[in-house]
């Protein structure tokens, strides 16, 4: 794991970066750029892994923000792949990495789900209330 140093990139580097990235970049590197960009300009830090890095549960369940037992049911549902080391487990952060990015998009397509039944509730509120 390296941390990069991010504080000393001048302002016009970085909108040299978001230009090249709106205008030359495929779809996938130009999203990556102007992501890495906005974490730049936002003050965050930038940490490079190697993914085939293991964590144990403990780990894991820090980096996800949950506890350790929840964790566990996760990996013995299958939703987070692990491998053992003896009797003990450990999880890629590859695969980490795989199952908080599908964690996310199931919690945006609940939420647009709910916005959507919302709308759709709201409709049949107004029809039933013009055959008032």
């Amino acid at each position: 794991m390296k941390t990069l140093e991010t504080a000393t990139i001048p302002v016009e580097q970085l909108t040299a970066l978001e230009q090249f990235a709106a205008s030359t970049a495929g779809p996938e590197l130009r999203d990556l750029l102007l992501s890495l960009s906005r974490c730049v300009r936002d003050g965050d830090e930038i940490v490079a892994i190697d993914g085939s890095q293991t964590v144990t549960p403990s780990q894991a369940a820090e980096r996800l923000g949950m506890s350790r037992t929840h964790l566990y049911k996760l990996l013995d549902r299958g939703e987070i792949v692990f491998h053992r080391v003896g009797r003990d487990r450990r999880i890629r952060l590859h695969d980490l990495a795989a199952f908080e990015e599908q964690r996310q998009r199931d919690r945006r397509e609940l939420a647009e789900r709910f916005a959507h039944q919302h709308a759709t509730t709201e409709a049949a509120n107004d029809e039933i209330a013009a055959l008032i």
